[in-house]
């Protein structure tokens, strides 16, 4: 197992778990190096000073606050701990709401909750309690200097914290304009509705592949080899204010019924857009 990135307890109600945060993804997207065009040698970013122009060890650099344009607060470890308050090794549950009441826009990474030795019985014990429920948990913790609201829930037999982002982090939809439904016309509506009605299936994450990420390591290995690489083409979509509307929901119906579509199976449970009702672990 991998190392935990922290380790604490889940506060609920008087009772404390003893669990480890671990994550709960990985990047599987190929990692790139900047070069010198000339000989092909990494290069180094430095880190350096901007009034003495050398470059400054780790070691020297301390953290600041900008509260003047060119002045700062400087705040050491002891800071951030002390604003840390109490509870910097917990995660405390503050309430329990309803799955679709929630935004998707608050959700961000998502981290496995394990049991630490001891915790077994009490992290079971909560697990079922929020299966049976079908309740999420909010709740505050405070990882990498910086207190996080989540999402506490339930996968399988794994309990998953997602940090998400307060409420001042999402910018107001009003500050952008949307179009109204008003010049949406119904004959155009009831074939969009056929369309993706058509594209209905039960969600499977096994059937979509990072498309991009596979023609990079195809045109890599292809340069390892000195040779082409193979692509497949796709062809790009056309502006739907350039066309015929109605004509091109045609072709897509048509698209889709001759296969183009993905195979439709039995029409998948209502949820929520970020798909949050999850099966119960047999």
């Amino acid at each position: 197992m991998a190392r935990a990135l922290w380790k604490g307890s889940i506060a609920f109600g008087l009772v404390n778990i003893p669990v480890e945060l671990h994550t709960a993804v990985r990047d599987s997207r190929p990692r790139f190096r900047m070069l010198h065009a000339e000989d092909k040698s990494p290069v180094r970013f430095e880190r350096v000073c901007q009034r003495e122009g050398k470059p400054v060890a780790w070691e020297e650099l301390v953290k600041g606050y900008e509260y003047e344009k060119g002045r700062f607060v400087v705040l050491t470890k002891e800071d951030f701990k002390s604003a840390a308050l109490e509870k910097s090794r917990t995660v405390d549950i503050r309430s329990f709401v309803k799955p679709d009441d929630i935004d998707d826009r608050f959700f961000e990474s998502a981290y496995y909750l394990i049991p630490a030795k001891g915790g077994e019985r009490a992290y079971a014990l909560l697990r079922e309690a929020i299966r049976e429920t079908g309740l999420v948990g909010i709740a505050t913790l405070v990882l990498r200097d910086a207190q996080h609201l989540a999402a506490l829930e339930v996968s399988g037999d794994a309990m998953v914290l997602t940090l998400m982002r307060y409420a001042e982090e999402l910018v107001d939809i009003r500050e952008y304009h949307f179009p109204t439904a008003k010049d949406v016309r119904k004959p155009e509506l009831q074939m969009a509705r056929t369309l993706v009605e058509n594209l209905v299936d039960r969600w499977d994450p096994s059937q979509y592949t990072d498309e991009y990420r596979a023609n990079l390591m195809k045109i890599i290995k292809a340069k390892l080899k000195g040779k082409e690489p193979h692509l497949v083409e796709h062809a790009e979509p056309q502006n739907a204010d350039v066309v015929d509307l109605m004509e091109r929901l045609r072709q897509s119906l048509q698209g889709a019924g001759a296969g183009g579509g993905r195979k439709k199976t039995t029409r998948a449970r209502k949820t929520s857009a970020r798909g949050r009702k999850r099966p119960r672990a047999a």
